[in-house]
């Protein structure tokens, strides 16, 4: 697999409250999306970026970072092939994105991730 990007998703109890703290002290000022349940902030001068996600909408577990790739296909037969545990099979989901929910050897589940464009 070839991740080409990885993305910090920082469990918060509510977006909207978090938000300030992330875009006018860290500067993470522009929002590249707001579903509620999970926004992307971004600093326009650096490219640093984070996700607060409160709860995912469709996984039965939160991942702790989002890992963004080509081919998520190949992706998920690789984690398959491996014998990692899936906790979310390959979807396409409704917001436009494909993805799946692995767990990684020490426990945390990877969110990878495919965006159209």
């Amino acid at each position: 697999m070839r991740a080409n990007r990885i993305m910090a998703n920082l469990r918060v109890a509510d977006v909207d409250a978090a938000k300030s703290f992330y875009t006018d002290y860290l500067g993470l000022s522009t929002e590249e999306f707001n579903m509620g349940w999970v926004a992307r902030y971004t600093s326009p001068e650096t490219g640093a970026n984070i996700q607060l996600v409160t709860r995912d909408a469709t996984a039965s577990e939160d991942s702790v970072v989002s890992v963004h790739t080509d081919d998520v296909d190949s992706a998920y037969a690789e984690a398959q092939e491996l014998g990692f545990e899936i906790v979310r099979p390959l979807t396409t989901e409704a917001w436009g994105v494909r993805r799946f929910l692995v767990r990684a050897p020490d426990g945390n589940v990877v969110n990878i991730v495919h965006h159209r464009d």
